[in-house]
């Protein structure tokens, strides 16, 4: 990918979820939208929320992301 003027970019929502870590809800994220879009480019993390179990343990993560691809 070169960067330059012209470039135009959408930017869709995504949610990430993991029960181990915050990152790994967005690796998880940007890996699924990597198979539908092409040309990612960058991501904004907009939220960040979670499940607390029984216990009172957090037992998943949930990311709310917006990822951007340039359009060809």
């Amino acid at each position: 990918m070169t960067y330059g003027e012209g470039r135009i970019y959408k930017k869709i929502e995504v949610i990430g979820i993991s029960s181990q870590s915050i990152e790994d809800a967005i690796q998880a994220a940007i890996h699924r939208a990597s198979r539908s879009l092409e040309r990612i480019s960058w991501f904004e993390v907009q939220e960040v929320r979670g499940h607390v179990g029984p216990e009172g343990k957090v037992t998943e993560y949930q990311v709310v992301l917006k990822v951007s691809f340039e359009l060809k």
